[in-house]
């Protein structure tokens, strides 16, 4: 499986005026805009550290997955979550020819944590031999900050504050989040019993 992030998060969709505040930067320097460019990657940074913990997209974009295989032959686990739509699947031959499958032989079976893609009869579309299946799918909570839920929100906000507070520290650390992200994007976590399945 491979999953391409397809498009980006636009910087305006980035909290930046209400990450200086929770920073609580002087006056002067919350109207000043020099040092928006740096805050935006601090918060970019952030948001993908806890999406990359938690599964979820929080900010909605597109992606691509390929699949050489289908872990069972009638349903498909997608890497991240929530997804809103299925836009595209497409048979890709070892040549790279390349084959729409019509809609009516898939659908999305939503879920918070662990969406599929499921067959409408007894089987997912045919993989070519060395070849592949690429999903298309959008996904993410909503197009503006807002419709993040709010304690991932802060999460965000908290670690992309961490970074900023030690942001010249060059020596290695346990590489852990600080508690107060880890217990706020705790259940969030996709709980992994096996390969594959998920609680």
């Amino acid at each position: 499986m491979m999953l391409i992030e397809e498009t980006t998060v636009p910087d305006v969709a980035l909290p930046v005026e209400e990450f200086k505040a929770h920073l609580r930067l002087g006056s002067g320097f919350t109207t000043d805009s020099v040092q928006d460019a740096v805050l935006a990657s601090f918060l970019r940074a952030a948001l993908a550290a806890v999406e990359a913990r938690t599964g979820k997209v929080l900010l909605e974009r597109d992606f691509t997955c390929a699949y050489a295989e289908w872990r069972r032959p009638d349903q498909q686990a997608l890497p991240v979550a929530p997804v809103l739509a299925v836009t595209n699947c497409v048979q890709v031959d070892r040549a790279g020819n390349r084959v729409d499958v019509p809609t009516d032989q898939y659908w999305l079976q939503r879920d918070m944590h662990a969406p599929q893609l499921r067959a409408v009869h007894a089987c997912l579309p045919n993989i070519p031999e060395a070849g592949s299946v690429e999903v298309a799918f959008r996904a993410g909570f909503g197009i503006v900050w807002a419709d993040i839920p709010a304690d991932l929100q802060h999460a965000v906000k908290l670690l992309a504050a961490h970074y900023y507070e030690f942001r010249d520290e060059t020596a290695l650390s346990e590489g852990c989040m600080p508690f107060g992200v880890s217990s706020l994007i705790e259940r969030y976590r996709v709980m992994r019993l096996s390969a594959g399945r998920v609680a």
